[in-house]
């Protein structure tokens, strides 16, 4: 017969390392747990804005709207987003609305198409959804700011 073997529990733990608690490892885990979570919340806030900024249909609903044709790999296009934001931001709640026609989405190109004009290009429209102006081309801040006046002048 063969002999059996007896099993025999070890009481010693497994080496962590030092410093390496158990309460260390778990406060570790709820860290990273909370900062995920929170790249999370940013990545749906950060979501949300970029589609609130991408909703066309805003154009028209009350406020003066300024839509930027734009194109996301080009370079000039950032730097006209830029200042249009920077123009804006200038101004205390001026009560406009930008947006971002994306000309590499369907609905971002068939706005552009709709209005015949290229990127880089800023379509200022009155609260009824009626076009006022079209700037084309790179326009500084500054510039942008007397052009955003004019146009809450007439809302």
């Amino acid at each position: 017969m063969p002999k059996s073997k007896k099993r025999v529990k070890s009481s010693a733990k497994p080496a962590a390392g030092p410093g390496m608690s158990r309460r260390t490892l778990l406060g570790g885990g709820a860290a990273a747990t909370a900062a995920v979570g929170g790249l999370g919340l940013w990545g749906v806030g950060s979501f949300r804005a970029y589609a609130a900024e991408h909703d066309l249909s805003k154009v028209g609903q009350g406020h003066p709207t300024i839509v930027q044709i734009h194109d996301p790999q080009c370079p000039v296009c950032t730097s006209l987003q830029r200042e249009t934001r920077q123009a804006l931001s200038d101004m205390d709640d001026c009560g406009m609305v930008y947006l971002v026609a994306d000309i590499k989405t369907d609905k971002g190109a068939a706005f552009a198409r709709q209005y015949a004009v290229p990127h880089v290009t800023l379509l200022l429209f009155d609260g009824a959804g009626e076009l006022q102006e079209t700037v084309r081309g790179m326009t500084q801040s500054e510039q942008l700011a007397g052009i955003f006046a004019t146009l809450k002048a007439t809302a």
